[in-house]
């Protein structure tokens, strides 16, 4: 640590918090500087991600200025801009007037209101209200994955995505892959038919966990789930959503379609405790696509097991293996293998949401973000339920656990019992 400038620490400190968001020292990003005048930026969620966010957008175009800045909680929005202005160290001019600082679960309107662009980083179950309040006031956005948290919220988000193309609005969801050029090529190869009609696949995000935040006291409980979002379905979705689904959506993209059942298993047994909240940390799903396929989705959150973050993909000519970038034939010879510089999909995402800002284009990736969101509900449907989900069944679903309306004296939608545990989905009991 005492080799590191206060700059580099901050920065890696604040943007790290959320153990989420992945921000190289060395942002590769194009400046798109036309002499046009400048783009206002707001920032809806100053957590970790909606911190590095907000510094690829203003690191993405040169005539881009942050004007306002909205979470729940002062610290976490004081932190997030003393990060941001860390970062650029004097080499870009971040100005957040005080009065365009706004706290609170209202705030996001007030934020969004003063900006062109807005990024939506908060937890995931605010999203589809931040959505189409963006729309509909005619913003373009870039909006953190998961999209939503129950299927309401997804239908929600698919209405605002299609009001948003009729619009002409940007809309970037941050499911990455999509900008990475090692995945576009091998997507590209796939297409061509390099390993013939994709049959069947596995896709991972397996790791020890993220990181838990401890009850404080003096703390409600609408405060403390809102601190511990991770760990609660109505924020977060569990992690089978919130993380597996980039892996997840790989599948639905890579195929060109999305499945039409899911069966799968799930339960909790290391990540078990009082403020491990109500989500499993383990799920194991098969996804069964129109043409037969089968992917096995696993995801798991178990301090010291294997770890593994990606995705295969079978075939009838062949195979393709997404993280070291290789295409193999039947007999397991590589017939490809991505060698590019690969540029920072993080960084890539903002440079084109700014340019097509720029070049009157759009980009719509509302829906696609919607259905790979519902594709990873459904899944977690089937691990709690211990059913048969059907795409129909989760979309239609009369689930709804994010409240529309919030407010600080408001209880949240799951509350402990009196040892201070929370309601656990049992497969076979639960139903949907």
């Amino acid at each position: 640590m005492e080799n590191k400038s206060r700059r580099d620490f901050v920065k890696t400190a604040a943007l790290s918090t959320s153990g989420l968001l992945i921000l190289p020292a060395g942002l590769q990003g194009k400046a798109y500087s036309t002499g046009a005048q400048k783009l206002k930026l707001a920032l809806v969620g100053c957590g970790g991600r909606g911190t590095g966010a907000a510094v690829q957008a203003l690191t993405a175009d040169a005539d881009v200025e942050l004007v306002a800045m909205a979470d729940a909680f002062e610290d976490r929005l004081n932190g997030s801009l003393n990060a941001i202005i860390d970062n650029f160290d004097g080499e870009k001019e971040i100005k957040v007037p005080e009065k365009n600082r706004f706290v609170g679960l209202d705030a996001y309107k007030k934020a969004i209101d003063k900006a062109d662009v807005v990024i939506l980083a908060t937890p995931p179950g605010f999203r589809p209200t931040h959505f189409e309040y963006a729309i509909a006031n005619d913003k373009h956005v870039f909006m953190e994955k998961p999209v939503a948290t129950d299927s309401y919220g997804v239908r929600k988000v698919l209405n605002s995505a299609k009001i948003a193309k009729e619009k002409k609005l940007n809309v970037v969801v941050g499911l990455q892959r999509h900008y990475e050029d090692k995945y576009l090529q091998l997507l590209d190869r796939v297409k061509k038919g390099d390993i013939g009609q994709i049959t069947s696949g596995q896709v991972y995000w397996n790791s020890d966990g993220v990181w838990v935040r401890q009850r404080q006291a003096g703390q409600s409980e609408l405060e403390y789930q809102m601190r511990n979002w991770y760990y609660f379905n109505w924020l977060c979705g569990d992690h089978i959503l919130e993380q597996h689904i980039h892996n997840i959506d790989v599948a639905n993209w890579f195929i060109g379609d999305y499945p039409v059942s899911a069966q799968g298993m799930g339960g909790r047994q290391i990540r078990n405790g009082k403020e491990h909240g109500e989500i499993f940390d383990h799920h194991f799903v098969e996804f069964t696509y129109g043409n037969g396929a089968v992917f096995a989705s696993q995801c798991r959150h178990q301090p010291g097991t294997m770890s593994r973050v990606n995705e295969v993909l079978q075939g009838t000519k062949g195979s393709v293996n997404t993280g070291p970038g290789e295409i193999k034939d039947l007999s397991g010879e590589v017939t490809f293998k991505y060698e590019g510089d690969n540029p920072n999909p993080y960084q890539v995402e903002h440079d084109k949401l700014f340019a097509a800002i720029r070049n009157g284009e759009v980009i719509s990736n509302g829906e696609y973000g919607a259905k790979s969101t519902l594709t990873a509900i459904m899944g977690r449907m089937a691990t709690y339920s211990g059913q048969v989900i059907t795409w129909e069944q989760a979309l239609n679903a009369d689930m709804q656990i994010m409240p529309d309306d919030l407010t600080w004296n408001d209880n949240p939608p799951t509350m402990p019992d009196a040892n201070g545990m929370y309601p656990i989905p049992t497969p076979g009991v639960t139903k949907y």
